[in-house]
């Protein structure tokens, strides 16, 4: 009789055990998230608009990604600017804008702002760029 007692109560124990599986999954929920890609895209430039272009020297660049690719970001994220290119190699910075917008000292404002070592040297406005002239 003891030995049915234990069958019985292991068995019981047993269906007990197995028969909660009440498991936790994680759940996976995708959220969307906005990109560098589909805020430039969000950027509306006026049709209308008289654009300039600028060309300056960069002082105080030390490395092609981290300083000539943060500038040019900056630059180009600025309102009215249509685009901007950093050429690390040439320390040259080749900017388009919409002159009702944007002047030379808020281009040379946003250039010191990214980092005090860096400075605006021999700004310009020119028609074509040093860049296109070759070509």
């Amino acid at each position: 009789m003891k030995q049915i007692k234990t069958i019985l109560a292991v068995t019981v124990l047993a269906i007990i055990a197995f028969s909660c599986k009440n498991e936790n999954k994680a759940e996976i929920v995708t959220v969307p998230t906005a990109t560098e890609t589909a805020v430039e895209t969000e950027k509306q430039l006026d049709p209308n608009a008289s654009y300039a272009k600028a060309e300056f020297t960069v002082e105080g660049m030390t490395c092609a990604v981290g300083c000539a690719r943060t500038i040019e970001k900056k630059l180009a994220k600025m309102e009215g600017v249509k685009s901007a290119k950093v050429d690390f190699e040439g320390k040259l910075a080749m900017v388009e804008y919409d002159e009702a917008k944007v002047t030379t000292n808020t281009l040379e404002e946003t250039v010191t702002n990214v980092s005090e070592t860096y400075s605006v040297k021999d700004m310009k406005t020119v028609e074509e760029f040093g860049a296109e002239k070759s070509l």
